[in-house]
């Protein structure tokens, strides 16, 4: 029995469209608002134990934009599913999965830090990589390659940096 075959009973009617990937693992296209019961279901029905992944693809100028995407991993079967929701507009937002998997937090937060996706219920979720104060999210495809203004902020947080050092107390 293939993967496909053995999680279909477990996610029901919530999987809008079932496929393969070229390396072989089988893939969900879901609505945003089924993400946490079809993982939740697939956590529980289907033992899949361990979220190995979250993440996201700019489909820039597409819309919707955004498909992000969670990969899950049973131990216990031996095989993988990688469950994916097209998101758009000024704020992309899907559900957080942190509840189920609380190892999934920091993969939601980068993706939140370098794209813009929103996790709603999310416990903690702020930038991971970048400042805090920075308004912009690297990994879109509209940010320009050379960067936004990288001198003055770098000498901005460089300074900041410098003055909270204790060494800059001495």
């Amino acid at each position: 029995m293939n993967t496909l075959e053995r999680i279909a009973p477990a996610i029901g009617k919530l999987a809008a469209k079932t496929s393969t990937s070229r390396g072989g693992t089988a893939c969900l296209e879901i609505e945003p608002r089924d993400a946490h019961a079809v993982i939740a279901r697939l956590r529980d029905a289907a033992q899949f134990e361990t979220c190995t992944f979250v993440t996201a693809v700019d489909h820039f100028p597409a819309e919707p934009r955004f498909e992000v995407v969670w990969q899950l991993h049973s131990i216990a079967h031996g095989d993988r599913v990688r469950i994916r929701a097209r998101v758009g507009g000024a704020e992309p937002k899907v559900p957080t999965i942190v509840d189920l998997y609380p190892g999934a937090a920091y993969g939601e937060r980068e993706c939140f830090d370098m794209f813009g996706v929103v996790f709603q219920g999310h416990p903690g979720l702020k930038r991971l990589l970048m400042p805090e104060e920075y308004d912009h999210f690297p990994l879109r495809k509209d940010f320009p390659h050379q960067g936004i203004e990288p001198d003055r902020l770098y000498r901005e947080w460089d300074r900041a940096r410098h003055l909270k050092s204790p060494e800059a107390a001495q």
